[in-house]
């Protein structure tokens, strides 16, 4: 038996039979790392929408202009809502489906098990929770003059557009979710184990070596889906804007592969990474927070992430 079984094993042993721990450490962990990172969401939204390059400070100081300081936080409010349930499921999801697939075995589970169920999870944990990232991406683009709150931009939506409004672009983002989910947790959890195989009179990881494995699985992750998370905010951002479409809709009337083909050769293969810079300023942060409070939180309550 290698030593990443023993130390899965008796991770195993310090578990609660209950899997509300880890919707208490997942919700808590998403809503404060949301919180601290809103500012450079909305900046790397705006990016993302723009056909033409744009400096990160010149966009801040663009918002800023337009809606003070605190409009940098418009929409988090629906974020928080979003992420803290959909944090908490994704985590629950990823252990319960590895306790699932080890069985009654006590082995570490294979890459491949691994990355299955990191997809699985973040795909089910976006699943319901997609409209609200709709209304938080919207909300992020409207002006100050604009803005007229969260109820009557639902009502609005409806509407104007019905209820395929709320799930616009949700074909590129579930692949990309899925896909950037399952690379992220199964690289962060094998460097998880693999510092703690060759350190082994560690049981625990200390802040520093956390960040340092979970900047890597995201960054990773990140950029192997970015140019379909980007696709997708595209197509959530088909609104009207000062009386101009931000998009014009006939450009989502194609498939994901055209798209993605259409946007590299009008915008270049840097159009497929717009807003790449202040989405890792913002990830990298978020990720990092996410992973320290739910370790440390998991384990006040007397449980470990394995």
């Amino acid at each position: 038996m290698d030593v990443t079984t023993t130390l899965e094993i008796k991770n195993t042993s310090m578990k609660s039979s209950s899997w509300w721990n880890h919707l208490i450490a997942g919700g808590v962990a998403g809503a404060i790392s949301r919180t601290c990172t809103a500012p450079v969401d909305r900046i790397k939204i705006y990016l993302q929408i723009q056909t033409q390059k744009t400096g990160v400070i010149e966009t801040v100081r663009h918002l800023v202009k337009e809606g003070g300081v605190l409009s940098m936080w418009r929409g988090n409010g629906i974020n928080v809502l979003k992420v803290t349930p959909e944090s908490a499921i994704k985590f629950t999801v990823y252990d319960e489906s590895k306790r699932f697939l080890r069985g009654h075995e006590p082995r570490s589970l294979t890459v491949g098990e691994r990355f299955l169920s990191g997809a699985l999870a973040g795909n089910v944990s976006q699943m319901f929770f997609y409209p609200m990232d709709v209304l938080k991406t919207r909300l992020a683009l409207v002006t100050k003059e604009e803005y007229m709150g969260v109820k009557n931009m639902i009502r609005d939506m409806l509407v104007k557009e019905g209820i395929k409004s709320f799930y616009r672009g949700y074909n590129a983002f579930a692949v990309g979710i899925t896909l950037y989910c399952g690379i992220d947790l199964t690289v962060y959890e094998t460097l998880k184990q693999n510092y703690l195989w060759y350190m082994e009179e560690e049981s625990t990881l200390n802040p520093l070596i956390i960040l340092g494995c979970c900047t890597l699985s995201s960054s990773v992750g990140q950029l192997a889906t970015y140019p379909l998370a980007m696709l997708s905010t595209r197509h959530m951002a088909t609104v009207i804007h000062k009386g101009e479409e931000v998009l014009k809709k006939r450009f989502f009337e194609k498939n994901m592969l055209r798209l993605l083909w259409q946007i590299s050769r009008n915008e270049g293969v840097s159009g497929l990474y717009r807003g790449l810079i202040p989405n890792f300023m913002k990830s990298i942060p978020a990720v990092g927070i996410t992973y320290i409070v739910y370790e440390y939180t998991i384990n006040l309550l007397g449980y470990s992430m394995t």
